[in-house]
């Protein structure tokens, strides 16, 4: 597995508007290096990131095998869980050495595992420990050290807390900050409620950047659309997406042309996919399962005809021992032959 930095790249790292425009949020059980490679070959410019971690996995784990990746992933981030600021700039020099691009601390996780953990949403509870977490690790790595937070929990004043958290963390030297902008209910929502029923806020994220001109803020919640993400960034210097750039990837592609007037990488996702199966190849020959890096591309093709039938033939049979890259381009196959079959109905109607 290929890590490190790009050549060239030495010395302290400061993160700009521009780096934090649009970025893939760091999604649990979703965003590994399988899934960050193939939204790599949709975007140049999206910044990545992994899964968060937690300092004791990264301290103690099988480190190639959690922190490995591709460098054709850059620039990527790395997500650290942990609220013990000396572990936490143990595992961010760890992180530092595998040449991740900048060290994000989460602190808006509101699992009930991450909050057994006294981390997650439940640190903006304490901004000052926040702020010595932060203070740590700039003390210890030369990249960007970040801050992915919420606006609140619980019965905290939503102002009074997101403007506590990020004034204690500019004053550790934190280089951005990123914030969904929902509140996180600790005890008596699941984590996948706290990602829709408590309503978002982006007025009071955009409030924080005009506080705070001189810090890159990016925003993060409910930004399903390119419109929606353009007319964000007339406020704010960056958005973060999470599910829509999952379950809809064919926005991806959008995103150099629209967002940051640059060519798009390829035209459609059957390019994609082209381009993406010799690192299919690759990592069968290593090993892996087919369905441990098709899983990710379950929102190909999305209303478009065919599409159920690639999800669901791409479904049970990828994750057959024996399965390898023809079983994929089959269920290609099934949106080819739709399409063309709308394609000479069309015709003979005309």
């Amino acid at each position: 597995m290929k890590h490190g930095r790009a050549s060239g790249e030495t010395g302290v790292k400061k993160v700009t508007g521009r780096d934090i425009r649009f970025s893939v949020a760091p999604m649990m059980d979703w965003t590994d290096r399988h899934c960050r490679y193939l939204h790599r070959l949709m975007s140049r410019r999206a910044r990545l990131y992994t899964e968060m971690l937690t300092t004791g996995a990264v301290i103690h784990g099988d480190r190639e095998r959690l922190l490995g990746y591709d460098a054709f992933e850059h620039p990527v981030a790395f997500q650290l869980g942990g609220s013990d600021p000396a572990d936490l700039a143990k595992a961010a020099k760890i992180a530092e050495s595998f040449g991740y691009d900048e060290i994000n601390l989460n602190v808006g996780c509101p699992s009930d595992r991450v909050q057994n953990g006294a981390f997650g949403a439940c640190l903006m509870l304490n901004p000052a420990l926040v702020a010595d977490c932060v203070r740590a690790m700039k003390d210890r790595v030369d990249v960007p050290v970040t801050v992915k937070c919420r606006i609140g929990v619980d019965d905290q004043e939503p102002e009074a807390a997101l403007f506590e958290l990020a004034q204690s963390c500019i004053g550790a030297g934190v280089d951005a900050l990123v914030v969904h902008a929902r509140k996180a209910w600790l005890k008596g929502l699941s984590p996948k409620e706290n990602r829709d029923v408590p309503p978002l806020d982006y007025e009071l994220v955009h409030r924080l950047k005009r506080a705070y001109p001189e810090i890159p803020i990016a925003i993060n919640g409910g930004l399903a659309t390119i419109e929606a993400m353009r007319e964000q960034l007339d406020f704010v210097d960056g958005v973060m997406v999470g599910r829509a750039a999952y379950h809809d990837p064919a926005l991806l592609l959008r995103v150099d042309p629209e967002l940051f007037g640059e060519p798009a990488t390829f035209e459609n996702c059957f390019d994609v996919i082209d381009a993406y199966i010799p690192y299919i190849e690759r990592q069968l020959a290593a090993g892996e399962r087919l369905s441990s890096v098709t899983r990710h591309m379950l929102g190909f093709f999305a209303g478009m005809p065919g599409a159920r039938h690639y999800r669901r033939r791409l479904a049970l049979e990828a994750v057959r021992s024996d399965a390898g890259v023809e079983t994929l381009l089959q269920a290609v196959g099934e949106v080819r032959c739709a399409m063309e079959r709308r394609e000479l109905a069309l015709a003979s109607e005309g």
